[in-house]
């Protein structure tokens, strides 16, 4: 697993997309600081500009990680929460920092982030710049359809293989998603 997820943090860090399993469900990823990569999400999901996307982040340790890179302020409550419930499906919608792309929050200040607790994710956001990269990452579907929970339903949404050279890096394959519950949102 460790060459494929090496393999995958190379290919967010050269602009291209990544559909990458949560334990909720499959989410489709660029590298959350670069403006072109994120716009690449909006157009493969025809999803609309102002629509906010969440920002994957390493799991939460007590420097902050790149939370405190997103983020203007980190209120002590969610720092509680994030020690309580990181990695996990929780959601915290935070002031966001003045150099985030527009692109990320939708043009809001505020900008979602979230650390997933799936082994394939938690590995990758660890090898994405070092553990201090964020993957913007918001469900790997067309806008409006059903969320994926596998990898070849991320393969089917898109009309991509693995091995396509388009925007798309590929998919990484984590088996099956729980898809049971969305993330919670908090906001803070």
């Amino acid at each position: 697993m460790e060459g494929a997820v090496q393999q995958a943090a190379q290919q967010l860090a050269a602009g291209r997309l990544l559909g990458l399993p949560t334990e909720t469900v499959y989410g489709l990823g660029a590298d959350a600081s670069n403006p072109v990569a994120v716009g690449k999400i909006f157009t493969a999901k025809g999803r609309p500009a102002d629509h906010p996307l969440i920002v994957h982040v390493a799991a939460f340790d007590g420097g902050m990680g790149g939370v405190a890179h997103y983020c203007a302020r980190v209120p002590a409550f969610a720092q509680q929460l994030m020690s309580a419930f990181w990695p996990g499906p929780l959601t915290m919608i935070l002031k966001r920092a003045a150099h985030i792309p527009d692109a990320v929050s939708g043009g809001q200040d505020t900008v979602g982030l979230r650390c997933p607790a799936h082994p394939v994710a938690i590995a990758l956001l660890q090898a994405f710049k070092g553990g201090q990269g964020g993957i913007a990452a918001p469900s790997a579907n067309k806008f409006g359809n059903v969320s994926p929970t596998t990898a070849q339903h991320v393969r089917d949404e898109f009309g991509l293989d693995a091995h396509d050279e388009g925007p798309m890096g590929g998919t990484t394959d984590g088996e099956s998603c729980d898809g049971a519950l969305l993330s919670v949102v908090l906001e803070g």
